[in-house]
């Protein structure tokens, strides 16, 4: 047995409500309220009458629809001339960022062009990028070998004392600050200095740096 099922009928998009919500406008040639808009989208045009302020307000946002307050009510009216005005100007908007898309286009490939000159392929070419690949191994071996004799360098032993200065300097602010910490544990409590030293694995020849 076949069963015959009823397709659904495919709903309006909503541009497609919008262009219907203007067909309004374009064919009854005046203005309306919100009440009177949402009466023919319904009936005439089939369009919930509960979306139609929704619709109206994002043709009034795209300058589609005009709208002006008059007392307490709103009124709103499009003109098939205001269509053919704003398309027009989309239009030539549009040529411009066309024409201004071909210029940095044909730019752009001049600046190619341009980079390319000099660059074709030849055996002098090849020969010297050989050449080139050739002394960067040199020069990375010859940098190698330096490093085993860096020790000998007067800015590297420069270098290095001035930080074992720096070092030294911090270890005898950190041992001036252990002093003080034990100073203040004997008078604070009262405590012998080896009771501390011993609690703290304090070492009992723990001096400053010279």
């Amino acid at each position: 047995m076949i069963t015959f099922v009823k397709s659904r009928k495919k709903g309006m998009t909503q541009d497609e409500k919008r262009g219907k919500l203007l067909e309004i406008f374009y064919e009854k040639k005046d203005c309306f309220q919100l009440k009177e808009i949402e009466k023919f989208a319904s009936k005439e045009k089939k369009i919930n009458s509960q979306i139609v302020k929704e619709i109206v307000q994002s043709l009034v946002d795209d300058d589609l629809v005009n709208s002006e307050k008059i007392g307490s009510s709103i009124y709103y009216w499009a003109f098939p001339s205001k269509a053919g005005q704003i398309r027009k100007v989309k239009i030539v908007q549009l040529q411009n960022d066309l024409l201004e898309c071909s210029n940095k286009k044909n730019q752009l490939v001049e600046m190619i062009e341009n980079c390319k000159k000099g660059k074709e392929e030849s055996d002098e070419k090849n020969d010297i990028m050989k050449t080139i690949s050739a002394n960067e191994i040199i020069v990375n071996d010859l940098k190698q070998e330096l490093l085993k004799y860096k020790d000998c360098d007067p800015k590297y032993i420069k270098d290095m004392q001035e930080k074992n200065l720096e070092i030294k300097d911090a270890v005898n602010i950190w041992t001036d600050n252990l002093f003080s910490s034990v100073s203040w544990l004997k008078r604070k409590f009262n405590v012998e200095e080896s009771i501390i030293n011993t609690q703290f694995n304090i070492p009992e020849n723990l001096d400053y740096i010279e």
